[in-house]
């Protein structure tokens, strides 16, 4: 793989979602891709009530020069990655700037006060307003209808990846995700996911 450039040094990516979304898998990839770039990489993760469906928020510090500590500073993330839009708005209020890309799955997970009756979920197009306002661009990406037409919803975080790597933010590709994809996941799993990131890469 071939050295990259970053627009940042450090740069500050977050990962957010719920439990079993599959965000913790997602950060443990693009580490991968990086570290074999030649960065030096932290990364730092927060777990909830994971059996719940609690958030889940991966810190990652990208640098060519240094290690950094692995919490991001307030307002000072370059990059947010969402697999559930409501986790991105809740990052963003925190960590996000005027000039934060933000790549969000639109499918909502309820929590249980929205199941109960207890309290109402954003329509699509308010949630799409709220993280408007939050940073520079916005994809906000059927991520789990994609996955779902592949056979495993799971692969939402993959295709978000995907979508990354096309918006160039980030300078990796489809190459460099099979490389480290190809050392991480069993052969009969290679070709769904790189239909995942091939998949992401298209939406932009």
């Amino acid at each position: 793989m071939e050295t990259m450039t970053l627009p940042h040094d450090p740069y500050n990516v977050i990962i957010t979602g719920v439990g079993g979304q599959g965000n913790v898998l997602a950060s443990k990839v693009l580490g991968n891709i990086l570290t074999a770039k030649g960065m030096d990489i932290t990364i730092g993760e927060t777990f909830g009530a994971t059996q719940r469906g609690g958030s889940v928020m991966s810190h990652m510090r990208i640098s060519a020069v240094s290690s950094w500590s692995p919490q991001i500073p307030r307002g000072m993330a370059h990059v947010v990655i969402a697999l559930e839009p409501i986790e991105a708005l809740r990052v963003l209020c925190d960590y996000g700037n005027p000039e934060t890309l933000v790549i969000s799955n639109d499918r909502p997970v309820h929590p249980v006060g929205v199941i109960r009756g207890e309290m109402d979920y954003p329509e699509k197009t308010v949630l799409r307003e709220w993280l408007m306002t939050f940073g520079r661009t916005l994809y906000l990406i059927p991520a789990t209808d994609e996955a779902v037409k592949l056979g495993a919803p799971i692969l939402a975080n993959i295709i978000l990846l995907g979508v990354l790597a096309g918006a160039g933010a980030l300078t990796f590709d489809r190459n460099d995700f099979s490389q480290v994809i190809s050392r991480m996941m069993p052969p009969e799993k290679l070709g769904i996911n790189l239909k995942a990131f091939d998949a992401g890469m298209g939406m932009v």
